[in-house]
């Protein structure tokens, strides 16, 4: 093995929001916005409650075939899980996230593993049923800002592209740069140079960058049955045209989530605010909100007008000319998946949050939200690093600035001026009685020189870890080296840097080893570290 497992408390990190903390715990405040955890005895009771009777699987399991034969990679055990979706005791495990370059920042890999280990984990489970791993792609977001990017061994590789429009259907020109400047970065040795032949296949000869993405993660995570949608398809676009008009013409999703965020915000922040149509128009190049003005209904920032006749021919008979935003594609994604679970992030979560209501409405079975895996992996000189200036990995979670003064204070135990400034304190209070016996107008005179003393102190005491500073600069070097390394840019390692930095030098085993390392334990969740041996 090339990592050894530590484990370490969400909560004890500082790294997320409260909703998302309370929610791991069932606390009673967020429990009014779902109504089953991720445990075996909610499962249960779900499974008894949800049967997923009104999804088409015909039109699922042709679609993903279909959807499926778009790359030439496509596994054996994928294409057994996809059959398997023809019984009605099979479902889903879903995960969704953007077509970013390369995969993007590591939880993208999290992400995926969580949703098949959390699939296998529910096999195990409930032996009378089958789970099978599906991944959501993104295709239609319109972010390119957000996906045309990488951040690997410190370097900053970007795809430069005028194309507008769903990223899923961006042509992958350009690519080609990027995987040449990315050759140089990685150097050579085997394991960088399977990686640039799987990138240079993946997107050089695929002509979309939903094809290219579909042919990356085959290569990855197809041995894992990992089954790949896009929801960007006709087929699957007329299961949910009756969803799409009662958006468009009643505005039910921004009634009820609107409800919902009214009593959410009483103890938490909104994620997501709805609108009152939460639609797009898509053609090629073009991705732009419908809003009704008047009795128009506007694609914004274009001259394009339907009325509400035109808007519901559209719904009927071009369903693949409407996109769901970030409210509506969770009910998208249930209508047409017998889903029961989504594995997601804490920003992720914390929309679904916002939904239940919304699919109380629809009479679509909302799934049970998932915490996906949170790692950070420590190499070897890091946790030497650590080793030397006597630091825990669960000091690494604490700000910069702030372990800096704790590691100064630990390092200079013998310099403290609190008891001093204490001392001086009860000192001018004894003065201070005794002037109040004498004379009570004497009062601002003690305590303006109380001040003065206090201040005084306090620039020694400022002083004194200035000198402090300068005798540890080597150490508060390493510190701040520690913490770009497993918070680069100040955020976690995961959100940041690319699995190609870990690739090129484990290679596939990378893969295989979180695979082993995030199983899933449907009574408990932590925070897993993950340390080089």
């Amino acid at each position: 093995m090339q990592f050894s497992k530590q484990t370490t408390s969400i909560s004890s990190t500082h790294l997320f929001s409260k909703l998302f903390t309370d929610y791991l715990n069932q606390a009673e405040s967020v429990k009014p916005f779902y109504e089953f955890h991720f445990n075996k005895t909610d499962f249960e009771t779900y499974f008894t409650k949800n049967d997923f009777n009104t999804v088409d699987r015909t039109v699922l399991v042709n679609t993903l075939h279909q959807q499926s034969q778009l790359v030439a990679n496509t596994s054996n055990l994928t294409s057994t899980h996809i059959d398997l979706l023809k019984l009605n005791n099979t479902y889903t495990v879903t995960t969704g996230h953007q077509l970013c370059l390369f995969t993007g920042p590591l939880y993208f890999i999290y992400k995926i593993i969580s949703t098949i280990n959390f699939a296998k984990t529910l096999s195990q489970q409930f032996t009378d049923k089958h789970f099978v791993p599906v991944y959501w792609m993104a295709s239609e977001d319109n972010d390119f800002e957000e996906v045309n990017h990488i951040h690997t061994f410190g370097k900053t590789l970007l795809w430069n592209s005028n194309q507008k429009g769903s990223v899923g259907e961006f042509n992958t020109s350009g690519i080609n740069d990027v995987i040449t400047e990315l050759k140089t970065v990685l150097g050579d040795n085997a394991n960088a140079d399977e990686l640039i032949q799987l990138f240079e296949t993946a997107y050089l000869k695929h002509t979309n960058l939903a094809d290219a993405t579909r042919y990356l993660c085959n290569e990855l995570f197809g041995d894992y049955g990992l089954i790949i949608l896009d929801g960007n398809d006709a087929q699957l676009k007329s299961l949910f045209k009756d969803e799409f008009k009662t958006d468009a013409f009643q505005n039910t999703s921004a009634k009820c989530v609107n409800e919902t965020i009214t009593e959410l915000t009483k103890n938490y922040s909104a994620q997501v605010t709805p609108r009152d149509i939460n639609i797009f128009y898509k053609e090629s190049g073009l991705r732009e909100r419908i809003e009704q003005v008047g009795e128009v209904y506007q694609v914004i920032n274009t001259d394009i007008k339907f009325t509400a006749q035109e808007l519901e021919t559209i719904i009927d008979t071009s369903p693949e000319k409407l996109s769901p935003n970030v409210v509506l594609r969770p009910l998208y994604q249930q209508k047409i998946l017998p889903n029961v679970a989504y594995v997601g992030g804490p920003g992720e979560l914390a929309y679904w949050l916002e939904y239940k209501a919304m699919f109380d409405a629809y009479r679509i079975a909302m799934p049970i939200l998932v915490p996906r895996h949170f790692v950070m992996l420590v190499d070897k000189g890091t946790q030497n690093k650590l080793q030397k200036l006597n630091l825990q990995l669960q000091d690494t979670f604490t700000d910069g600035e702030e372990l800096i003064k704790q590691f100064i204070k630990t390092e200079h135990a013998d310099i403290h001026l609190e008891n001093e400034k204490n001392k001086l304190t009860q000192l001018f209070s004894e003065i201070l009685s005794a002037v109040i016996s004498i004379d009570k107008t004497l009062v601002g005179t003690v305590e303006a020189e109380k001040q003065k003393a206090v201040n005084g102190i306090g620039s020694i005491e400022q002083k004194i870890n200035r000198a402090l500073k300068q005798k540890s600069e080597t150490d508060i070097n390493q510190i701040w080296s520690i913490k770009g390394k497993l918070f680069p840019h100040n955020q976690p390692q995961e959100r940041y840097d690319n699995f190609t930095m870990y690739y090129s030098k484990y290679g596939k085993s990378f893969l295989k080893e979180l695979m082993e390392h995030l199983a899933y334990d449907l009574d408990s969740l932590n925070y897993t570290i993950l340390c080089e041996n």
